[in-house]
């Protein structure tokens, strides 16, 4: 039985709190080195201490996270060194993903593709760099399931949240779309017309191209 001085216990789950931190790294709220505290986290999010805890060290194995001896968690400072170099691991891992899309991909899949395509081109025409962004994840995450390689699929998102920060603010350059927007057309079509080597060598251009923009930002 409740009472109206009962405390409502903390609803959040673990798995909701990741997200929501996760969200918050890689949009910038949360900064490179800030300090996570638990008891701060749990009264913020409501949720459980344990929650709190089982949800930093989820992002901790994900490369968001790190936890400094005698000082608890931070955001973990990602310099743009490893960012350029873990964008280049997921261009060949990438690739890997684009040719077996290449060679699996339906024609309900293309059809899906095709559209999104579009919808980038659209975006770009009118200027709309949230819309773009937005498009490029579908589409890399398309054509990552359309390849059905469930070790890559993994590895690929434990290293994008790494260094997505980067790529976070490379997506709002201005004129940025306009550069990636070919290279995304590219490997659209060779995916498309069931060309393996074409969209390997597109896909693994365009993270080529990620990489050298995240080095210029120097």
């Amino acid at each position: 039985m409740t009472t109206g001085t009962d405390v409502k216990e903390p609803s959040l789950s673990a798995q909701e709190l990741v997200e929501i931190l996760r969200t918050a790294i890689v949009s910038g709220e949360l900064v490179p080195k800030q300090r996570l505290v638990e008891a701060d986290l749990a009264v913020e999010y409501g949720a459980s201490r344990g929650n709190v805890r089982v949800a930093l060290t989820e992002l901790s194995v994900e490369g968001l996270v790190e936890r400094v001896q005698n000082r608890g968690a931070r955001v973990r400072a990602v310099s743009i060194e490893e960012a350029v170099e873990i964008t280049e691991v997921r261009g060949a891992l990438e690739a890997l993903c684009a040719r077996k899309a290449a060679e699996r991909i339906s024609d309900i899949e293309a059809a899906s593709l095709r559209i999104l395509a579009q919808e980038m081109e659209d975006a770009v025409s009118r200027g709309d760099r949230e819309a773009y962004s937005a498009c490029n994840q579908r589409l890399h995450a398309q054509i990552i399931g359309i390849s059905a390689q469930g070790t890559a699929a993994a590895t690929i998102q434990r290293l994008r949240g790494q260094a997505v920060r980067y790529q976070f603010q490379l997506a709002r350059q201005p004129g940025r779309p306009s550069v990636s927007l070919p290279q995304h057309l590219a490997i659209i079509d060779a995916v498309c017309r069931h060309d393996p080597i074409g969209a390997a060598e597109a896909m693994r251009l365009h993270l080529e191209s990620v990489a050298a923009a995240i080095r210029s930002s120097e």
